[in-house]
């Protein structure tokens, strides 16, 4: 499903794991920041020494993060779905995965035509596809879930390995059957030109992409029944993610604090200066500013920042 900056964030993570690889190197990094910051004036970003976090911390807020992104644009995107795509074919990414998936298929191809056949990565690949049905199937689907492990059963096919009495057409037949049971509509034509397909190899191997897209269908599903509730429940749910953000990461918001402090201070300079301008006013009432006038005037600072500074974090 389908929901990446996750190379900046695996290098600042390392960064991050060396600093607290011993206890002595983080207490040298706290003193460090205490003898530099002893020399620049007080603010509230500099008060406290930074609260090390671990690696495994780190990874948790992010997901949690992801997460709480893949919600959102769930509840407030009506077309968002999941799509498969693959690697250009002319990419170096898509031309090594051409490479390595060739090698694969034609070393199961000379496998199974050894005298007699080797089916040991036949058999692997048997258990995965069994491990790939059983995931589709909704909680109380008993029989059928029954019939895929005992027909699947590895454990078995290896018996039969040993005494070359394998019917790997058998079962591939019964692997295609089981995936028109269970896939969608639109999947039909699919299910249809793996029937037409004799090579077993071949058949495997498109055996995978049509799981594959499955998949997908299965994701944009679960994705399509979730939608409702999330819409309910998305308030909630994103408080109380931002919430565990937070306790992983305490130190998230340091810039998005700074920026509304700098707000408030903008509002206050400003009604200290209409006091000023008219000493008869209260100036007790008018020193109370609210929240959107806050915000208000942050977002105006935002238009003018200059962006070689990092911006707030929740921007």
């Amino acid at each position: 499903m389908p929901l990446n900056d996750d190379q900046s964030s695996d290098s600042d993570s390392s960064r991050l794991s060396e600093s607290t690889a011993s206890s002595s190197d983080s207490e040298y990094s706290r003193q460090s920041f205490n003898s530099d910051s002893s020399s620049k004036p007080s603010s509230p970003a500099s008060a406290s020494p930074p609260k090390v976090i671990t690696f495994d911390e780190l990874m948790a807020a992010a997901k949690n993060l992801t997460d709480l992104t893949l919600a959102h644009e769930i509840a407030v995107n009506a077309n968002f779905c999941i799509k498969h795509e693959d690697f250009p074919q002319n990419s170096f990414a898509g031309t090594v995965k051409q490479i390595v998936h060739k090698a694969f298929w034609d070393h199961l191809e000379s496998e199974l035509n050894e005298d007699p056949p080797e089916y040991e990565h036949a058999i692997k690949l048997f258990e995965e596809i069994k491990e790939i049905l059983l995931s589709f199937l909704t909680p109380g689907a008993n029989r059928i879930q029954n019939q895929i492990c005992e027909v699947l059963d590895t454990d078995l096919i290896r018996q039969q390995a040993e005494h070359n009495a394998v019917d790997i057409h058998g079962l591939a037949n019964y692997i295609i059957n089981t995936m028109g049971k269970l896939c969608a509509p639109i999947r039909d034509n699919d299910i249809k030109q793996l029937k037409a397909t004799d090579n077993i190899v071949e058949l495997l191997r498109q055996i995978f992409h049509v799981l594959d897209l499955m998949k997908v269908d299965m994701a944009n599903y679960t994705i399509q029944n979730l939608r409702p509730y999330l819409q309910r429940n998305l308030v909630d749910y994103e408080r109380t993610k931002f919430q565990e953000i937070l306790e992983e990461t305490p130190s998230a918001l340091d810039l998005t604090t700074e920026w509304i402090k700098e707000s408030i201070e903008d509002e206050l300079s400003s009604i200290s200066d209409e006091s000023s301008s008219s000493p008869g006013a209260d100036s007790s009432s008018k020193r109370i500013i609210s929240p959107t006038l806050v915000l208000n005037n942050g977002y105006l600072k935002l238009l003018q920042w200059d962006y070689r500074k990092t911006i707030p974090e929740n921007f």
